[in-house]
């Protein structure tokens, strides 16, 4: 058979990512990724919604929409206005919420309305990896902000902003994960965002607000969103189903007010997102969601609890890390010696997967003896056994433990 005459590959466009490696399924101990536990997926809840809304309203999947606008599934929309009232004391309108494909799609419509190639963005230091590949591959300038147990220190915030000023720059957005930080897991007070939003009046910067994370503090007790404490002015608000009900869904949100989103929606040229999911969510969540998040967070609460337990077993001392107030991730320092993306890689070939600390910052020393370490998805277990192994590699690698547990029963 002749060979092909096209040879694809050569034709594609410049600056693409690189490519991708074949999936041969997650690691033994797979700490990477923001997976959730999937003993508290509510399975039997989602079943009986999916079951009930095609029955009640499965014809409307003959149009695109589900007959509710482009904006999202009515249902779905006036669950997250009742939602983020009581929750995060978001005073909005259903149609001041459009549902997209996950956080993901919800960074890259936001980032489509303000960023050009060139621009500047404030971002924290330590981020969601997601969101700073998305700003390098736009060719945006991003400045970290260094974070302390609080989140976004606000005297390097009005340093990098004044800074910027005297050089005639206006930044397009201050991003923040303000409440459980990725990957840190801090909650920022009442009394830092208020002086975050000074800032960002003062320089006429808006703010990026991502609340993915927000549903699972250990307490439950979460402070007021900027977007509330600002009434809707100069911030947009987006968030997820994904660490609440299951990652797979693809079900996220953004939030701001019409005169912005009117200016979103037409970049949103999918014709809508998963229908099902937004259908089965709608069904599920107004009679369910309360009880379900509870059980949720005592379970990921109690998964951490092992992971630090292990760390402390195995590393001893040369693991630093503080206990998060919630999420799904710990983000751990090793010592100075320890290069986390070499770990990775010497770790990933014998069966253990984390995330190097380098990918999740805009400082590549700060974050080059750091990692991130998701503990929702692997049972206990796992997380004791993979700590071990993980153990023994850096030892091996870097003498780091200097006597790993193994060792020391040896």
């Amino acid at each position: 058979m002749d060979a092909s005459p096209f040879d694809l590959a050569s034709l594609a466009a410049a600056n693409l990512p690189p490519p991708a490696a074949k999936w041969t399924g997650f690691a033994k101990y797979n700490f990477v990724g923001g997976h959730n536990d999937p003993e508290h997926v509510p399975l039997d809840g989602l079943l009986a919604a999916a079951n009930a809304v095609l029955k009640s309203e499965g014809r409307t999947l003959a149009t695109y929409g589900l007959e509710s606008g482009p904006l999202g599934y009515r249902p779905l929309r006036e669950f997250l206005a009742h939602k983020l009232k009581a929750h995060a004391g978001i005073a909005c309108d259903m149609d001041e919420i459009l549902i997209t494909s996950g956080s993901l799609q919800a960074i890259d419509l936001v980032n489509a309305l303000f960023l050009a190639r060139g621009d500047t963005v404030l971002i924290e230091q330590a981020c969601y990896g997601g969101s700073l590949s998305r700003l390098a591959r736009l060719g945006v300038n991003a400045v970290g902000i260094p974070l302390d147990g609080e989140g976004l220190r606000m005297d390097a915030l009005a340093a990098a902003l004044e800074e910027l000023k005297g050089r005639g720059i206006r930044p397009k957005y201050i991003y923040t994960i303000p409440t459980v930080q990725n990957p840190t897991g801090s909650i920022m007070g009442q009394l830092r965002r208020a002086e975050l939003l000074g800032l960002s009046r003062r320089y006429g910067v808006p703010i990026f607000e991502d609340e993915c994370y927000s549903d699972l503090v250990w307490n439950g007790d979460r402070p007021r969103a900027l977007y509330a404490m600002a009434g809707g002015e100069g911030v947009i608000h987006i968030g997820s189903f994904s660490k609440s009900i299951a990652p797979a869904l693809r079900v996220g949100y953004i939030v701001a007010r019409w005169d912005v989103l009117k200016h979103v929606l037409p970049l949103k040229t999918d014709a809508g997102s998963g229908a099902l999911e937004q259908m089965v969510l709608g069904e599920f969540c107004p009679a369910h969601f309360e009880a379900h998040v509870p059980k949720l967070r005592a379970g990921l609460r109690a998964k951490l609890v092992t992971l630090m337990e292990a760390l402390a077993e195995q590393f001893g001392t040369a693991a630093e890390f503080d206990d998060p107030p919630g999420g799904i991730f710990l983000w751990v320092k090793l010592p100075d010696s320890v290069d986390t993306q070499e770990l990775a890689r010497a770790a990933l070939a014998e069966g253990i997967a984390i995330n190097p600390g380098p990918e999740w910052t805009t400082d590549r020393v700060y974050g080059r003896s750091r990692l991130r370490l998701c503990f929702a998805n692997p049972p206990h277990a796992a997380i004791r056994e993979g700590v071990a192994a993980l153990a023994d590699v850096c030892h091996r690698k870097f003498g780091v433990p200097v006597r790993t547990a193994n060792v020391a029963r040896g």
